[in-house]
């Protein structure tokens, strides 16, 4: 092999060698001699379809980037999603707050989420996490600016039948291309293609608000769960680099009482939304309170919200309740304290 090296180097050839690894041991002397190595591999996880993934071992003389990159193989070639280093993508900005269409809710995060940041809304299912995350790409396209929003576990079907019931002006926005939706199928879809799309719609098509809905989803997508919050990371931090407001959905595992959180990423969030139902009088009723903002001040209240065709109502602060967020609350005020029209059929 090395003869045969020397022989097509003096003849200035560059030569590809293959290697189907069928030997039960690497021949590492054969890595010696070549100039470069690079190694494909092929995950077959639990359930959907295959993973494959590209790693530079070795390249002389050249600057690479580390590390396993996830790849596809289509139709007219390959398609390699480097690993994303949010360090390298630096842009100017300016951190003002962007409004989500509702002055209730903005007041309530003292004054707005700010660009940059990211927000995360976290409740049991079904409690209007992704109604929320629907008012700030709304009102991004009111404001003529783009928004993505990545779904993972409904279908767009679904987002305009709520954003109907809500009384939002959803369809306009999808048909002038102001807010740019996307179907994810975590069992398709590999991390590191998600996180190139991602990089995509921000840095092409100019999206100044980013909405993955849901964490829970995303977590399917990864083979391996360490890797996720590593992941998550460099993508958030990348779209705060660029100026982007990402709001973050994580559904919980319980309806009413206490309720668990399949995956701890608050530490990474800039804010953190909790909304929660509860009960009284023999109605659920629904709570919302900000509960982590590092921007600066916030309301600590805890205050009722009702989701109508009006769009998002929220109501006085329950000062006379505790244990809102226990789901069984007791209430020793004096005066009818909740909102009026939750149990005359209002969505």
């Amino acid at each position: 092999m090395l003869a045969l090296k020397h022989f097509f180097a003096s003849r200035s050839c560059t030569v590809v060698l293959l290697d189907d690894m069928t030997s039960a041991q690497n021949d590492l002397q054969l890595h010696s001699i070549s100039h470069g190595v690079v190694l494909l591999e092929q995950l077959a996880i639990e359930y959907g379809a295959e993973r494959r993934r590209v790693r530079v071992v070795k390249m002389r003389g050249i600057e690479f980037r580390g590390g396993f990159h996830d790849m596809k193989i289509r139709k007219g070639g390959l398609d390699i999603y480097p690993r994303l280093i949010a360090a390298e993508h630096h842009a100017n900005f300016v951190g003002d707050p962007t409004p989500s269409g509702n002055a209730d809710l903005d007041n309530l995060l003292g004054g707005g989420l700010e660009r940059g940041t990211n927000a995360l809304l976290i409740g049991s299912a079904g409690v209007g996490k992704s109604s929320i995350a629907l008012h700030y790409a709304i009102a991004a396209g009111q404001r003529g600016e783009r928004a993505a929003f990545f779904a993972f576990d409904e279908g767009r079907g679904t987002l305009e039948a709520r954003a109907r019931s809500l009384g939002l002006e959803l369809d306009q926005a999808l048909d002038s291309g102001l807010i740019l939706f996307q179907q994810i199928d975590p069992a398709e879809m590999s991390p590191g293609e998600f996180a190139a799309i991602v990089r995509r719609r921000v840095e092409e098509d100019g999206v100044r608000v980013v909405v993955i809905d849901s964490l829970n989803g995303y977590l399917n997508a990864m083979p391996d769960g360490r890797f996720l919050i590593l992941q998550m990371h460099e993508l958030l931090s990348f779209l705060g680099q660029q100026g982007v407001l990402t709001i973050l959905v994580l559904a919980q595992h319980g309806l009413v009482g206490p309720s668990e959180t399949p995956l701890d990423i608050s530490y990474l969030s800039d804010a953190v939304l909790m909304l929660r139902f509860f009960e009284y009088g023999g109605t659920v009723r629904r709570a919302l309170s900000v509960v982590k903002k590092r921007s600066g001040y916030h309301e600590h209240t805890i205050r009722e919200f009702q989701l109508s065709r009006n769009g998002l109502t929220l109501g006085p602060p329950l000062k006379d309740f505790h244990g809102i967020f226990s789901g069984t609350p007791t209430y020793s005020g004096d005066s009818e304290p909740l909102l009026h029209g939750a149990s005359h059929g209002e969505k």
